[in-house]
């Protein structure tokens, strides 16, 4: 029975870069009937080009294995109280418990269904003022949702600019039991805005505190990188690995640990002496004197370590326990991380949630990116393309019987 359940796992995650579940299908044709538009626009001169600012927020959380409660508030994850960004990429790991089950079993999809609505509520916060008006609509979309085991992204686009986005697609790469589970790996979601392509990659990195565990680390990152692969598209034209995109974001519990003795570590946390303590942090080694993530960009860090808490509580695992035994004792640790790569990016965030539900503090950033739009597209998007988008969207409005995000609008498992 074992042997066929991996194998029905590992067959699993050769399926399609399309295999997602998405508010709405994605249409890869060329739109408005300009089969050369997309080629047409790589000779376009720079003169005749835009540059335009999106805000993008992005966000990790280790929710280990506790499902939320449907009334779950995370404004202040998300901010929704400050103004509002363009794009959010949320990514989650162990939205399900690491148990055998759910590494080797089929998919459990409701957890995920039931945090996308929550999402949805979030960003959507005047949605039952908008129900019974005739112009009812989210303000924002999920364009890409995708589940490994206990990985989990979801993308969120402001609608209005929706219509400009292209060829979203994902790539699971498992890295856990048997090197191939999904219990540890990632999940990368790449699509394109007007000329610039975006890949977010969810990550959850092999765990362990002991000297020379980060090893097992750094080679869960060469693995993500080498083996995460996307489709070329129509023309050959897109970008196919990680590197290849024009920027890249690598979110996810990295696990990655602090290279000094515990007593140590815990005494410099208590002392609110973050330098000291990122002096050691393997992270930021492999960022500086790395091979796979040399070269990769992380704000300042001026947030407490995010792992490991006591559940309910404020204070780290190994201070609340007085008079239990402890089996494991886990120091501090910067876990939870969001890094970046390309030229487009710039952050304008770098900060953590207070959140108790679980043993890790969700992190969160918000970057600018910088996005070329060609004047002479721009024109025939803005005249036409939001109004062939309402046209072919119009049919597939149905409901499905288990790919549904929310009550108030299908999705789709494409």
């Amino acid at each position: 029975m074992w042997p066929t359940l991996v194998a029905n796992k590992i067959l699993k995650k050769r399926l399609g870069s399309t295999n997602f579940i998405a508010d709405y299908p994605c249409y890869d044709e060329p739109l408005l009937g300009f089969e050369d538009i997309d080629h047409s626009l790589e000779t376009i001169p720079n003169h005749h080009k835009e540059n335009h600012k999106y805000k993008i927020f992005v966000s990790t959380w280790n929710i280990g294995g506790i499902a939320p409660e449907e009334d779950l508030n995370i404004d202040d994850l998300l901010e929704t109280n400050n103004n509002l960004c363009d794009i959010y990429v949320l990514g989650f790991q162990e939205i399900v418990p690491l148990k055998a089950s759910n590494v080797l079993g089929s998919e459990n999809n409701e957890i995920s269904k039931k945090w996308n609505s929550i999402i949805r509520k979030a960003l959507n916060k005047d949605e039952k003022d908008k129900v019974h008006s005739e112009s009812s609509h989210d303000d924002f979309q999920c364009i890409i949702s995708k589940q490994m085991v206990g990985i989990f992204i979801s993308v969120w686009i402001r609608t209005d600019i929706r219509p400009f986005i292209q060829h979203p697609n994902v790539s699971c790469i498992g890295c856990g039991i048997l090197g191939c589970l999904g219990n540890k790996g990632s999940v990368s979601v790449r699509f394109q805005l007007h000329e610039t392509s975006f890949c977010f990659v969810c990550s959850h990195l092999a765990s362990g505190g002991k000297e020379g565990d980060e090893k097992c680390r750094n080679s869960n990152v060469a693995e993500i990188f080498s083996r995460t692969s996307f489709p070329r598209g129509p023309l050959f034209n897109l970008p196919r690995t990680i590197l290849d995109h024009d920027d890249v974001v690598l979110l996810g519990d990295l696990n990655y640990r602090i290279s000094l003795p515990e007593e140590t570590t815990r005494l410099l946390v208590e002392k609110r002496e973050w330098d000291s303590l990122l002096e050691n942090d393997q992270l930021m080694m492999e960022l500086m004197n790395g091979n796979n993530l040399r070269g990769w960009h992380e704000g300042p860090i001026k947030f407490a370590p995010t792992y490991k808490y006591c559940p309910n509580s404020d204070m780290y695992y190994g201070c609340c326990c007085h008079g239990k035994k402890i089996e494991k004792r886990r120091a501090p640790a910067w876990c939870d991380r969001i890094v970046w790569h390309g030229k487009g990016l710039k952050q304008l965030e770098y900060t953590r949630s207070e959140s108790r539900l679980s043993d890790h503090r969700p992190v969160k950033a918000i970057f600018t990116a910088v996005i070329k739009v060609s004047s002479e597209f721009k024109s025939i998007q803005s005249l036409s393309l939001s109004e062939r988008f309402e046209q072919i969207k119009t049919p597939f409005e149905v409901s499905t019987t288990d790919e549904i995000i929310c009550r108030k609008q299908s999705s789709f498992h494409l």
